[in-house]
């Protein structure tokens, strides 16, 4: 139905966030299909473009974003993606999704609390033990937003010329109000740890301080995310720079059970002895079940078996906590 020209030119208009070019490439095709007898089609894709365009009026501070990626020296500070995973696929415990739905409903409804002086809940700091599920969150809540996740790269960021990292810092701070997005600060403790350390120098105090500086100033529509495994590392100033802390914990028995029967949803599993399985699971967390259980399963697949069987788990996940300690 469409030419190659005409796929290639809605592409580059997506790539290009030229809506107004997007729309009109999709009514030549539409018109191409009318006069090909494709009446249906060609009146579907008018209909798509209108409720497209009614849409984008209605709401334009929910246009999709272009197709972004960093370039010139941010090449070297953030790496984008572009997620499609959402709050409701990630195993949390009710806390925490009580607590990120928050901030879904605030961002959902800003307009409303714009009109009495308000702003939603925009700087995160998430704490918590490796693999709890930290770093899905922020390319979950990119997802949500239908927004681009820039992961800053501290290896980038922080380099052994330490008077060029306020500089770097400056950039990346410059792209949140330029590019909205979801901007996630991994391992933060590396760059905001305790100002008062016998270890720590002048010009490291310096850079801190210019971080909780652009911290304080930051009143961009970007979501800015930071994680660290070692709350305790942070300068306490930090904490306050942020709009909420979330705390991950790892996971209770009934999470557990929900991430072993998300990760063996495509193959059959026989009864399982949950007490057991579940005990075998304590101290483990999030990613460490979710690979336990995929152990599992390739194990049974190898043998032969038809199903996953309790004892399968069970000798996964101890593998696994001993392999951890």
């Amino acid at each position: 139905m469409a030419t190659a020209e005409q796929v290639k030119a809605l592409v580059r208009s997506h790539a290009d966030g030229d809506d107004s070019q997007f729309y009109a490439v999709a009514l030549q095709v539409a018109a191409k299909a009318a006069r090909s007898g494709q009446n249906n089609v060609a009146l579907e894709l008018r209909e798509l473009v209108d409720a497209a365009k009614l849409r984008r009026d209605r709401h334009p501070d929910q246009r999709p974003v272009p197709v972004v990626r960093p370039t010139g020296e941010l090449a070297g500070l953030l790496s984008a993606s572009f997620p499609e995973a959402r709050l409701s696929d990630l195993a949390l415990e009710a806390s925490v999704q009580q607590q990120l739905s928050r901030v879904l409903v605030e961002h959902r409804q800003q307009d409303r609390l714009a009109e009495r002086g308000f702003s939603p809940l925009r700087k995160l700091l998430l704490v918590g033990p490796p693999g709890t599920g930290k770093t899905m969150t922020a390319a979950a809540l990119a997802g949500e937003f239908h927004l681009p996740l820039f992961t800053i790269r501290l290896d980038g960021l922080i380099t052994k010329f330490l008077g060029e990292t306020a500089g770097k810092l400056r950039l990346v701070f410059d792209a949140l109000e330029e590019t909205p997005g979801v901007y996630l600060f991994d391992e933060i403790d590396a760059l905001a740890g305790e100002r008062a350390r016998d270890n720590d120098v002048g010009e490291i105090r310096r850079v801190l301080n210019s971080f909780l500086q652009f911290l304080e100033e930051e009143q961009t529509g970007s979501l800015l995310v930071a994680a660290t495994n070692h709350p305790q590392l942070l300068d306490r100033a930090l904490f306050r720079r942020f709009d909420a802390v979330v705390e991950y914990p790892l996971p209770s028995p009934p999470v557990v059970r929900t991430l072993i029967k998300n990760r063996l949803a495509m193959v059959k599993v026989g009864k399982v002895a949950w007490a057991t399985v579940e005990e075998a699971a304590a101290e483990l967390s999030h990613g460490e079940v979710t690979a336990a259980a995929e152990r599992a399963a390739k194990d049974a697949i190898l043998r032969g078996q038809d199903a996953v069987q309790s004892a399968d788990l069970v000798a996964a996940l101890r593998d696994r906590s001993a392999t951890t300690r």
